[in-house]
Order: structure tokens, then C-alpha cells, then sequence
């Protein structure tokens, strides 16, 4: 029996355009926290994930990553939790190193391909819980970590699908998008809270940061390649960039993945869309509606579940069975 999923993308009409897509439901999207059980997972380098689970006990589990300057609680993560909860699924997510509202532990935070955070919180998943089938659900740069997991390793039986919403497959071209001047308000934004934690880090690690010129940054290229780029062992933005990317990874996955990518998403350059890859691919399933914007994709008459919670539920439902 084909998969019955939601119509195709439809935004409410007087939302036009990606930048209203994507402002609107992250503006006046509010949901409850869902993942209400908290967890603390230390890490064999010292420092520390916090996690939110709705649950323990279900057979199906999903594991939520949120993107670029943002957290667990965030409201598409509960939004995507809520749905899934809704579906008889537990639910975990968790909060990137350094994202949270306690200060991580080390110099390094997290970057937009270092994969190893998320197989922790993986590999505590899948000791901790009985789920049968596991599920892998990303958004933004947390949707680029999700595919790069499962792209570059082998990857447990248990887990059996993977969705990502509104990624960055190649940051290179993502980054070149915001920064031009349509994106000016989104990367104040971001480089706001990056600034902020720089300052931080001088403080508590004296010698280790230069601020100087910082608050002269403009762009992801320039402050990746002061920044980013040298405190993760990269020598440049580039190369940061070119290996971090998940989209060279794509021919690796193994299990269906959904990757859901609006083509007026103001984040994206056309690199991102991997067409290729997808046709090349068993299981690379690519859905990229005209419109959605960036993790958007309000429904007309409700925010309490967007198009993209309900195509994913839609997809991870018809994941394989057991193994």
C-alpha cells in the first residue's frame, strides 16, 4: 500500500513569499514543553549534553536536533514532539554543545559537522531505551548533522528512518545566501548570540579567543574563518565548510530519509537541493515544495501542527518494520 501523505504544500495566502513563511510561524508559534523529563549526559571529553524526553516506555523512538543558535525546547522542536507524541511515539531531544543556557564546559561548542555529540546522544538513546525502531529527525544545520550520522558510519539496526527539514546540505552555498542583503536581519541575529559567546569564551579562557574586530563581522565567511574554523581544528572557513557539509554524504545513507527543503527558503542556495544525489539514491527521498520558507510551513487555519510535522509523521510511519 503507497504511503498516504499530506496534500502537497499549500501556504495560507496572505503569507507570500519565504521571508513571511519563515518569520511568521517561529514569531507567533508557541508550544508547551512536551520533552518534560530532563537528563543531563556527561561526555567522555568532560563536558555535557542536556536532554528532554516525553517519554521511556514506547516501542518507536524519535530523536529531535535543532538547528544553528537554538535549543530542545525550542517551539519546531516541541511542535515536531507534540505531532510525533500525538502518533504514539517517545520523543527525545536535546541541546548542542554550548547552545544551552548553561555554559558548556570546554573552548570548543558545537559546529555544523562534528557528529560525534549526536552518535553520544545516540548511543545513550539506544541503552537507555526499548525502542525497536528508532527515528532520526533534524532540523536546519541539525538536519546536515542528522544526514552526514548516517552518511559517514555504520549506523545501528534499530535505526530505522531519518527525516531533516529546511538544510543546508552544502553550508558553503547556505552561508554565501545569508549573506546577502535580503538575509541582513537573519545574520544580525546570528551573529548577535555568536559575538555574545565569543565574549564569553575570552573571559573564561584567556589567550585563547582575539575579539578584535569582532563586532566588525558581517558575514559567516569571515567570522568561520576567525573563529569557527581554527577552534575545531579546520584551517579555514572552506575547508570547514566543504567537510562539514552533508551533502557528499548522501550516497552513504542506507535507511529512507526524508529531506524536506522549500525551493523559496531564504537560507538555501540552490546547492542545497541535492537533486542529484536524491535520483542517485534508494533512499534519499526529496520533497522540495515551491513554498515553506525556512522551517516554516504553517497550515491556513492552525499552528498547532505545521506541514512539516505532518509529512514527516506521514513518513516515519511508513518506515520499515523491526529488525
Amino acid at each position: 500500500m503507497p504511503p498516504v501523505v499530506p496534500p502537497a504544500y499549500q501556504p495560507p495566502r496572505w503569507q507570500r513569499g519565504g521571508h513571511v513563511q519563515t518569520i511568521v510561524p517561529n514569531a507567533f508559534r508557541h508550544v508547551p514543553l512536551v520533552t518534560r523529563i530532563p537528563e543531563r549526559l556527561e561526555l567522555e571529553d568532560g563536558d555535557f549534553l542536556d536532554l528532554g524526553w516525553t517519554g521511556h516506555t514506547g516501542d518507536r523512538l524519535a530523536i529531535l536536533s535543532h538547528g544553528l543558535e537554538n535549543r530542545h525546547t525550542c517551539n519546531y522542536m516541541q511542535g515536531m514532539a507534540r505531532a510525533l507524541a500525538a502518533r504514539n511515539w517517545d520523543v527525545l531531544g536535546w541541546t548542542m554543545r554550548g547552545s544551552g543556557p548553561e555554559r558548556n564546559r570546554l573552548l570548543q561548542c558545537y559546529n555544523g559537522g562534528d557528529t560525534r555529540d549526536l552518535h553520544a546522544v545516540v548511543r545513550r538513546a539506544l541503552s537507555s531505551h526499548p525502542a525497536r525502531s528508532v527515528a532520526l529527525v533534524g532540523f536546519s544545520l541539525g538536519g546536515n548533522l542528522t544526514l552526514k550520522y548516517l552518511g559517514e558510519s555504520a549506523r545501528d539496526p534499530r535505526i530505522r528512518a531519518a527525516a531533516a527539514i529546511s538544510v543546508p546540505c552544502d553550508l558553503a552555498g547556505s552561508a554565501r545566501r545569508l549573506g546577502e542583503p535580503d538575509n541582513r536581519l537573519y545574520m544580525l541575529r546570528f551573529l548577535r548570540k555568536l559575538r555574545r559567546r565569543m565574549r564569553d569564551k575570552a573571559t573564561r579562557f584567556p589567550g585563547k579567543i582575539d575579539l578584535e574586530g569582532l563586532d566588525e563581522i558581517r558575514d559567516f565567511a569571515t567570522f568561520d574563518d576567525r573563529y569557527t574554523a581554527p577552534l575545531h581544528g579546520f584551517s579555514s572557513a572552506a575547508e570547514y565548510w566543504e567537510q562539514s557539509s552533508c551533502r557528499p554524504f548522501l550516497g552513504g545513507i542506507r535507511v529512507p530519509a526524508l529531506v524536506l527543503n522549500a525551493r523559496n527558503d531564504p537560507f538555501l542556495s540552490e546547492s542545497c537541493h541535492p537533486f542529484d544525489e536524491a535520483a542517485a539514491s534508494a533512499h534519499v527521498h526529496l520533497d522540495c515544495p515551491p513554498q515553506g520558507g525556512h522551517v516554516g510551513f504553517a497550515l491556513p487555519r492552525t499552528l498547532r501542527e505545521t506541514w512539516a510535522d505532518q509529512r514527516v509523521a506521514a513518513f516515519l510511519r511508513d518506515m520499515p518494520g523491526d529488525p
